[in-house]
């Protein structure tokens, strides 16, 4: 069995596969302020659904902690697993777009799946998912809410600010303006798209991933709009990057074997 665990800076994820690439577990939480053991507990967790004791093969860790896990049998980069992740289930090339809790990434693969170019936002929350963690509260809903209401919008405001603090000042002159709260929300959800179209050009396939894109689809729905022409969001988007270790750790484990 093989094991891959992407410790983000917001969420933990791990996948565990066999040696026919079948997801036997997945499992997620969020990150906290140990990594270690975030980690070990995803580790646990997976094994445990499996029902299959400790038999791992490999295990590779991705992500913003991805050296705290000390039992981990190697590491790789976010880019090198979302790559692989998101090939996985498009196998051509195409353009990666992972919306992530802190960052956002845009990578290019050919048809090999190989990464031949990739971008990251700067170092802003506006168009990431902590701005929708920062924004829910301020508007009294629950982050659960926002996609339901983003697709009540009969409008869609323009958020212009790049900045995840003027954008919640932006919104409070919305709010005084007496703009409705399903539009304001839209607002904010094509703020997200208007920062990634802005980081690169998004040329041939899209493929989306992270977890984001898993828990407001409709964001994919306005980016294919704004795009003309159709996206694929990965199975289990939010799981992209634990799949691309998992797979790693498979071929570290064949290559042992040799």
């Amino acid at each position: 069995m093989f094991l891959g665990i992407d410790i983000g800076a917001s969420a933990t994820k791990a996948v565990l596969l066999d040696r026919d690439r079948k997801v036997l577990a997945s499992y997620t939480r969020n990150s906290g302020v140990d990594f270690a053991l975030a980690a070990a507990e995803a580790r646990s967790k997976c094994l445990a659904a499996a029902g299959a004791g400790d038999k791992l093969d490999c295990t590779v860790t991705t992500g913003y902690g991805r050296r705290n896990a000390a039992f981990a049998d190697d590491t790789r980069t976010e880019i090198s697993c979302h790559a692989k992740g998101g090939y996985f289930y498009h196998p051509r090339a195409c353009t990666i777009v992972d919306i992530g809790g802190q960052d956002n990434k845009i990578i290019k693969l050919d048809n090999a799946g190989k990464p031949v170019s990739f971008k990251m936002n700067r170092k802003c929350a506006a168009g990431t998912g902590a701005l929708l963690e920062e924004i829910a509260p301020r508007l009294s809903v629950s982050i659960g809410e926002l996609e339901g209401l983003a697709r009540k919008a009969l409008t869609e405001i323009e958020l212009g600010s790049f900045c995840a603090v003027f954008t919640r000042t932006e919104i409070l002159s919305k709010i005084a303006q007496g703009v409705k709260l399903e539009d304001i929300v839209k607002g904010v959800f094509g703020s997200i798209i208007k920062r990634i179209i802005e980081m690169d050009p998004l040329e041939g396939d899209i493929v989306m991933t992270g977890g984001v894109i898993a828990h407001n689809p409709y964001l994919g729905e306005m980016l294919e709009k704004k795009l003309g022409r159709p996206l694929f969001i990965s199975p289990s988007p939010q799981f992209a990057g634990a799949l691309g270790a998992a797979l790693f750790a498979e071929e570290i484990a064949v290559i042992r074997k040799k």
